[in-house]
Formats: structure tokens, sequence, C-alpha cells
């Protein structure tokens, strides 16, 4: 299995795929230390801020030296030179908020997984076209599952993560799996603000190891 696929795979066994950024870089790897430790393997970091490269860099040599079977992707990707440059410092897989074919060509030139960002149909459609096998349904709240449940047969062969607006509570995950998604994204609803700034790590790996209990009930529910 190439890496590509490996992404992939990973992403729809876990149900989750995690995202987040932060300014600081000792918390951002506190983030990622707790994210492992509830048994997370796969993640986003989000190029969203001044430090972004330089954290995730920070991140990547912690996860060589850590946690050698953490597939540690990149997301907020808008252009070819930007994925390039993430690619350099070992980005394991690029998320795009849009469909851009310059960032889809250059991802699969480089044998990895790129997941795209759509809403509407048309660009779903587009994205199937460039390559995607996986995509990125955001904003999430801005049209809930039951656009899920429409769409979906449209693209049989598409697999489908909503993210932003899910919830990691028990009626709000059935409703995306019941809809046919096969994994959801999940940011500061996973990672709680309150439990970063207290500096409560033990508390947060907890929350997200039963958030992540949750995800394989309410699919196989």
């Amino acid at each position: 299995m190439n890496k590509k696929e490996r992404v992939i795979q990973q992403i729809v066994e876990s149900g989750l795929l995690p995202l987040y950024y932060h300014e600081n870089q000792e918390v951002s790897i506190n983030i990622l230390r707790a994210l492992y430790h509830s048994g997370v393997r796969i993640l986003e970091y989000t190029n969203r801020g001044a430090n972004a490269s330089i954290n995730f860099k920070a991140l990547k040599t912690v996860a060589v030296n850590e946690m050698p079977d953490l597939l540690l992707g990149i997301g907020t990707i808008k252009t070819a030179e930007k994925a390039q440059e993430y690619i350099n410092l070992g980005a394991d897989f690029i998320v795009s908020p849009i469909v851009s074919a310059e960032v889809a060509t250059l991802v699969y030139s480089n044998e990895m997984a790129w997941i795209p960002g759509c809403l509407s149909p048309t660009e779903i459609h587009q994205a199937q076209t460039l390559g995607a096998s996986l995509v990125k349904i955001f904003p999430g709240n801005l049209v809930g599952p039951s656009y899920i449940q429409t769409i979906k047969d449209i693209f049989p062969d598409l697999i489908f993560m909503p993210t932003g607006g899910v919830e990691p509570e028990e009626q709000n995950l059935k409703s995306w799996f019941g809809a046919g998604v096969s994994a959801v994204g999940m940011g500061s609803k996973l990672l709680k603000t309150d439990l970063i700034e207290a500096g409560d790590y033990d508390t947060l790996s907890d929350y997200i190891f039963k958030a992540m209990s949750l995800i394989q009930t309410c699919r196989n529910a």
C-alpha cells in the first residue's frame, strides 16, 4: 500500500481527522502528544498563522522521534507554492479548503493524498475529476447531514468527510454517519480551548479518547 492509500485508509478506519493550529510552538507540541496518547494516528495541522511552517517543522521532528506510526498532514493549503513548502517539510498529506487543479497536480506528482474542500456538486465533481477519492464537505454546518444524504448517490465512488459543525456528541455523530459519511473532521469542538489554556493535556487526551470511542459506536449504530 502506498502512502496515498494509507492516508485515506487511516482516516476511514479511525472515522476522525483532528485539525488544529496554535501560535505557540510548545502548546502545538503538547496538543500533538495529547492526540497521539489518546490513540490518534492521523491528524491535520492547519496553515493558519504566522508560525505555521516553523511549528509544523517542530511537530514533524517530534513525530519522527516519538510517533513513527503517525501520519501528519497540513491543511488550509490553497496554492501549489505553499503545498511544495510543506511537502519539503515532510507533510504526509495535503488538505485544501478549496478545489485547486495546481495543488492537485503537484500533490499527486509527489504520490501523496490530497483532500480538497468542496460544497457544491460542481466542486465535488471537479475534485473527483482531478483525482480526489475523499472530499471534505466544508463548511459542514452550512449544509448538514441531509445534504450528504441527498448528494451521496450522485457520487457513489467518493468518500465524504464533513468538517465544521461536527460535535463529539452522540446525536450529532449518528446523524452524520447515518447520512453516509466515512469520517468527520473536528477542530475546536474536539480540542477544547479551556483545557489547552489550563495546560490540562491529560484531561484533553481522555476527552479525545472518549470522542474517538463514541465515533466508533455511532458509525456502527
